[in-house]
């Protein structure tokens, strides 16, 4: 792979971007603080905008390494930080990804999700030089299924008891789309 970091990406809607310390008031009001985002994540909702400048201050510091893929999914209409996208596990030797994301409540189910996913997808694939782009979600977490769907991952399998979220073991349905795919379908 030929990393490249997160660099600024757009899409008509959205603006995906490196956090700031100055995001971390619309961070925790938009999203990380609320315990509905966070049921199937791995990660407590903050309970203190404290909690999240902590963690930005870790993904700003991170910035400097090109493998440290951490989007800051900014709606134009508003420049407000209402979710996040990001590289949460790499495999150098298969050229690999593996993506996470979430989304403030509000912007559920407005295609803001699949906007953002299909914008890294495309980035990954034709800059960086992935080969395999796979996410993977609870069953019981349906509106994260869509969004693959929609961005054209595949249904590859259902892990049982191979995953763990605030809701404690869980399935875990894997997705995926390869770079041959992708390069056929534009």
């Amino acid at each position: 792979m030929d990393h490249k970091g997160t660099v600024k990406l757009e899409t008509e809607r959205l603006i995906l971007k490196k956090f700031s310390l100055d995001d971390s008031e619309q961070v925790f009001k938009n999203w990380a603080n609320e315990d509905e985002v966070t049921e199937f994540l791995r990660w407590k909702s903050h309970n203190n905008i404290e909690v999240t400048k902590n963690i930005l201050s870790e993904w700003i510091k991170s910035y400097k390494n090109l493998d440290f893929y951490q989007w800051s999914i900014v709606l134009k209409e508003t420049e407000e930080s209402i979710g996040t996208i990001s590289v949460v596990g790499m495999d150098e030797m298969t050229n690999k990804v593996h993506i996470g994301y979430c989304l403030g409540s509000k912007w559920w189910n407005l295609g803001i999700m699949s906007e953002a996913f299909s914008k890294v997808i495309s980035f990954l694939f034709e800059k960086v030089g992935v080969k395999r782009i796979e996410s993977q979600y609870d069953p019981e977490n349906v509106g994260s299924g869509k969004v693959m769907k929609k961005c054209g991952l595949v249904y590859e399998g259902t892990l049982r008891n191979a995953d763990w979220s605030n809701r404690g073991i869980v399935d875990a349905c894997m997705y995926s789309i390869l770079a041959e795919e992708y390069f056929r379908n534009i």
